[in-house]
């Protein structure tokens, strides 16, 4: 990387631009990007509005966290010494997005430790990542803010006989939090603490996603010292003044209050998993009070015409890529707006994730929200713990019929823009499944321009969940399931992790269903779920 930060590049047609141009202006007379820097929460909210001013220490979390990199870094080394070759991280959402995503990218480039990252109460995806592990090398890190989530703490509860005794646990929570009392009581090896006034989705450069990386044999130090020029990135045009990463999200707001609300993502072969944290900070972010901006990330980048006029697409590049720079070309020739926001690879993403976070806040201004909370994110979690009540006094759960054909068809191919697809798949994570997913999004795509997104669950629940139900009512909401027996049993509760997942999917379809939202479900059969997927392509395609 050189030390000025590439432009950022942005292609807005001409009948937006005179509304990017009057918010950014406004966005110059209101003095938001020195009021971010000076964290005044009152660019969100009137004083004293929950969760604004205690929420701001991810603006400098880079410059605190360079202070814990020789003490993460020698705490990774000794394990080493100690023979752990393998650590497996046990947590949702803004604990396991930005380890996700450097795991992916970083893995095999360092020496250190083999992470494994186990967001999910599947059983099958729990087995297959025990089944890699030798439990007298393998370090177990629970990490949740709150000190209370349900996913890491059923996980810990499952691994802790497996691993023999809490010595080779260490917690990652915030101060005081049950999580840090449960350290104690087990032995686990060390406390990392988070800073409570960071919100989960923004704590990547925190030690939820330092140490972690430390544990890896990335860089860290490389990854903190890059953040803070997300502040110096140019801009290649006018912004009325303004830094390209408060333009950015200025220039967001300004086009989905127009109509242009699905951001869609197109990144560097490079940098994977990337669109997986993007999607948390976005939709979880801006997606409440009927309004947002939607992620979508890894859906198939098709011609013009496969488009509604309620997209924007995002090019985080990494080095030359003609064919799809081509194709990008198209897009915006076709009048629909195109940034591209280069990046130095890698060890740019510290830079990369600040400036991602620069750009939601100023969003969340356009866009006259708070972007720290999360209103709707506990509607799932309560209604996955009803459904558990009812299992606990029943003994058993009661799904409700599944669609047909014609109910899967009338869901998932008679929607419009600005409409979106939903494909939530409570599922063991695969390439092959991604690549089923992928077809049946382009099918959906080519057949009604409507927006598609993919997640599994109960990942999503944690990050995408939140725009679901909080931000306009255009998804279309389709559950794939899956059985993948044999089951997996969670020491000290009443049921197990299929019931647990059961449980979380049945909630949120009861969730959407009461807001009035399109939702259906399907199982799909046979031991190959991807092959399956497959087959439900085909006949929506042999029936619309």
């Amino acid at each position: 990387m050189s030390d000025q930060p590439p432009a950022v590049e942005a292609r807005i047609p001409a009948p937006l631009d005179a509304a990017v141009r009057e918010r950014s202006a406004a966005a110059q007379r209101e003095n938001v990007e020195q009021r971010l820097r000076d964290a005044d929460a009152t660019l969100w909210g009137p004083p004293g509005t929950p969760e604004i001013a205690n929420r701001l220490g991810w603006l400098t979390i880079a410059q605190r966290s360079l202070q814990q990199v020789d003490d993460e870094t020698a705490f990774a080394g000794q394990l080493a010494a100690d023979g752990f070759t393998d650590a497996v991280l046990l947590g949702m959402g803004g604990s396991s997005l930005a380890p996700e995503v450097l795991r992916r990218t970083f893995t095999g480039r360092t020496g250190g430790l083999r992470l494994h990252v186990l967001d999910t109460t599947d059983p099958a995806t729990i087995r297959a990542t025990q089944a890699q592990l030798d439990p007298e090398r393998t370090l177990f890190i629970v990490s949740s803010k709150s000190g209370g989530t349900i996913e890491p703490l059923s996980l810990f509860a499952h691994f802790l006989p497996f691993a023999g005794d809490g010595s080779r646990f260490i917690a990652i929570t915030d101060p005081g939090t049950g999580l840090e009392r449960l350290a104690a009581e087990h032995g686990f090896r060390r406390v990392f603490h988070g800073d409570p006034e960071i919100g989960g989705r923004y704590s990547a450069l925190s030690p939820f996603g330092m140490v972690p990386a430390a544990l890896m044999g990335i860089d860290v130090r490389a990854l903190l010292e890059a953040a803070p020029a997300a502040w110096q990135t140019p801009l290649d045009g006018d912004g009325d003044g303004l830094g390209a990463a408060v333009w950015l999200g200025v220039a967001l707001s300004a086009l989905a209050r127009a109509g242009r609300d699905k951001l869609t993502f197109a990144i560097a072969g490079s940098l994977p998993g990337l669109g997986l944290w993007l999607e948390q900070l976005f939709a979880e972010s801006t997606g409440k009070q009927g309004t947002g901006i939607l992620p979508v990330a890894d859906e198939p980048l098709l011609e013009p015409g496969a488009y509604g006029e309620d997209r924007i697409f995002a090019y985080l590049q990494d080095g030359p890529d003609r064919a799809l720079e081509a194709r990008l070309e198209q897009l915006a020739a076709a009048g629909h707006p195109v940034f591209r926001i280069p990046t130095g690879g890698p060890l740019d993403l510290g830079r990369v994730f600040l400036l991602a976070e620069l750009a939601v806040a100023a969003a969340g201004w356009g866009l006259a929200i708070n972007p720290f909370d999360q209103p709707n994110v506990q509607e799932a979690k309560d209604a996955t713990n009803r459904v558990l009540g009812e299992y606990e006094a029943g003994g058993k759960l009661e799904p409700p019929p599944e669609a047909d054909t014609k109910q899967l068809r009338d869901l998932a191919l008679a929607g419009a823009p600005p409409e979106c697809v939903v494909l939530m798949a409570y599922l063991q994570p695969s390439a092959e499944l991604d690549a089923a997913a992928a077809e049946l999004r382009e099918t959906i795509m080519r057949r009604t321009h409507a927006t598609t997104t993919f997640g599994y669950g109960p990942r999503f629940l944690h990050s995408t969940g939140q725009f679901h139900k909080g931000g306009p009512p255009v998804g279309r909401f389709l559950q794939l399931l899956h059985d993948s027996p044999p089951d997996v049993e969670i020491p000290g509760k009443p049921f197990t992790f299929g019931t647990l997942k059961e449980a979380q999917a049945l909630g949120d379809l009861h969730t959407l269903r009461g807001l009035g939202r399109p939702a259906e479900r399907v199982r799909l059969q046979g031991a190959d779920a991807a092959g399956a997927l497959r087959e439900l392509t085909a006949k929506l395609k042999e029936s619309a």
